[in-house]
């Protein structure tokens, strides 16, 4: 027992000395290749600042605001009962899939982002966003050897076009999957708070600009008709109620007015040619005086519940020129492209020489 225990000491031992004589001859080794490895980090270094030279500036358009939304009840339970006598379908107002952060993927969208594509660049210019964004990235210059890319065009407005075909939706859906992953970039800066960040990158500034306000003011605009859409109706629905019923009672009265005012020397006997006309339309302005007044109350309400309803959505902080800007800095050039270079000869010298080693055994 003894004996074993002595024997696997001694292999420890011997295994630690090989390990040690193997980081030493590894050490020696490239220490003998120092010269190399250094002019390869000098490359690298050289490289990198050259690229932090040729590196175009990255323009940040940012706007922050915040989202307060409306009442999940709506308020509606009050008149649910009166106006569903009337036809009328109030529903729970909860509105739930337009709730919390759900506007967050109305940004990453693709309808609110080719939207905003074809607004213009500017307010007294006839090229759209989506223009501008094949030139920024000399996309026509690839586009050469294809007849349709090349001849391929957008105007403002285009959006809603009618008549659409494969190669134009195509070229769309990857202009918006690029904006998607390199472009744009929407969170909430706290999770505590109801503030909304949205940050556009490009390499051009105007662009980054008009990108970031056109589409804060699509998607901010479509969350809050989509969400008060339904009330919305029923406002318009009682309005259109209401009126007719208040056209009605006017006529009931005016009728009841023309009777009277059309047998002014009637026959004694004949009472039923003025007493039955007027008691009729006296009945019927007032049954619609009832109807009228039930109506205008429960449509003050709904319109009370649609403000309710319609979320809080105020700008805190929008781009405004000069824009921030990262660059690729001249030091990071340095630091990076030398260590990359560094590591990159490191790993050649240990492929190379463990190859030899395989042969030459």
């Amino acid at each position: 027992m003894t004996n074993e225990l002595e024997k696997k000491d001694t292999n420890d031992e011997i295994s630690l000395k090989e390990l040690i004589l193997k980081i030493r001859e590894w050490w020696c080794y490239f220490w003998s290749k120092k010269w190399i490895i250094i002019a390869a980090g000098v490359l690298g270094a050289l490289l990198g600042i050259g690229y932090s030279f040729m590196k175009k500036p990255i323009y940040i358009a940012t706007t922050t605001f915040v989202l307060e939304s409306g009442d999940k009840g709506g308020g509606l339970g009050a008149y649910a009962g009166v106006a569903s006598m009337m036809g009328i379908d109030l529903g729970s107002g909860g509105n739930d899939m337009f709730q919390g952060d759900n506007i967050l993927d109305f940004y990453k969208s693709r309808k609110m982002i080719e939207k905003t594509l074809f607004n213009p660049v500017d307010s007294t210019s006839k090229q759209p966003l989506i223009e501008k964004y094949i030139e920024i990235n000399n996309l026509r210059e690839g586009w050469s050897k294809n007849t349709k890319l090349k001849s391929l065009r957008f105007n403002v407005g285009d959006y809603e076009l009618v008549k659409r075909d494969r190669l134009r939706d195509s070229v769309i859906g990857s202009i918006v999957n690029s904006i998607n992953k390199f472009y744009l970039s929407v969170d909430r800066p706290d999770k505590k708070l109801s503030k909304i960040q949205v940050d556009v990158k490009s390499t051009d500034e105007m662009f980054a600009k008009r990108f970031n306000e056109e589409l804060v003011k699509n998607v901010n605009d479509f969350y809050v008709q989509t969400k008060t859409g339904k009330s919305l109706t029923n406002v318009a629905i009682l309005q259109r109620k209401t009126d007719s019923v208040r056209a009605v009672m006017n006529g009931a009265i005016y009728n009841a007015a023309a009777v009277s005012d059309a047998t002014p020397n009637m026959n004694p006997t004949r009472q039923v040619m003025r007493v039955a006309p007027i008691q009729k339309a006296q009945a019927s302005a007032e049954t619609n005086k009832a109807i009228l007044s039930s109506l205008i109350q429960n449509l003050e309400m709904s319109k009370m519940s649609l403000m309710k309803e319609t979320p809080l959505l105020q700008i805190v902080d929008g781009p405004t020129y000069p824009l921030n800007k990262e660059r690729f800095g001249k030091a990071k050039g340095i630091l990076v492209g030398g260590v990359v270079a560094g590591l990159l000869t490191l790993l050649t010298l240990i492929i190379r020489r463990l190859y030899k080693n395989i042969m030459n055994s």
